[in-house]
């Protein structure tokens, strides 16, 4: 089975230093990123850009709206991608999910990023519509799904109990490095993750925190740290 790494990252629109941005995601070298909070106004799609080419990968799916993003190393093949906006609230940021359908050593699968939100009930029944989409990708394209992204929840709240019905909580099946997330300097609270369906292996997933040099760059680049799954594709 093929191996992917992938990464769970919350960039705060890059307003921070997207260059510390760059210099995590390049050290931890993941096949695929799934991005949250991209930049979303002025200047986006160049950001974007530069983004992408200043971590050496490519534009997998993603649109303006919602600040998601999929990127993906040059040797992963892009077979379709997806953006579903998700029911709004009044009052409340627009939620989404961003899917990229990806082939790695002739294996496919489909990676998906999304950003939930800060209030229980929003972020409860927009994970249902998440479900709902990602069962139909799956059927679509005959591929098992990863999703990745923050929950702005943590593990036993509604949402992630609903999330971990349905797919395996990357981190508690194989964990690897440390496990909270939020906030970068002071992490107190696990509110990003990586979940994978069933027939997916997982051999290791966390926050990598082996290198100085990365993790003295995790405050610098944004208030999230980043999830780093390691996983079997069949």
């Amino acid at each position: 089975m093929p191996s992917v790494r992938l990464l769970s990252y919350n960039v705060r629109s890059l307003r921070d230093d997207p260059a510390a941005v760059a210099r995590v995601v390049r050290a931890l070298a993941p096949d695929v990123v799934c991005l949250q909070e991209v930049p979303r106004f002025r200047t986006w799609r160049l950001q974007r850009r530069r983004l992408a080419r200043a971590c050496g990968l490519d534009i997998a799916a993603g649109r303006r709206a919602c600040g998601l993003a999929v990127l993906a190393a040059p040797h992963v093949r892009r077979v379709a991608r997806e953006f579903h906006l998700l029911t709004p609230d009044p009052g409340l940021h627009r939620r989404a999910l961003a899917i990229a359908v990806l082939e790695i050593g002739g294996s496919r699968f489909i990676a998906a990023s999304t950003h939930l939100d800060l209030r229980d009930g929003p972020r409860l029944r927009h994970v249902h519509e998440i479900l709902a989409h990602l069962d139909r990708a799956r059927a679509r394209h005959r591929a098992p799904a990863v999703l990745a992204g923050d929950i702005n929840e943590e593990p036993g709240g509604p949402s992630w109990t609903l999330l971990t019905d349905h797919f395996q909580d990357a981190y508690a099946t194989a964990p690897s490095g440390e496990g909270l997330t939020f906030t970068s300097r002071n992490p107190r609270r696990r509110i990003d993750g990586v979940f994978a369906d069933p027939e997916i292996g997982i051999t290791a997933c966390g926050v990598p925190v082996d290198d100085p040099a990365v993790t003295a760059d995790y405050p610098k680049a944004t208030d999230h740290r980043p999830v780093l799954g390691e996983l079997e594709v069949p």
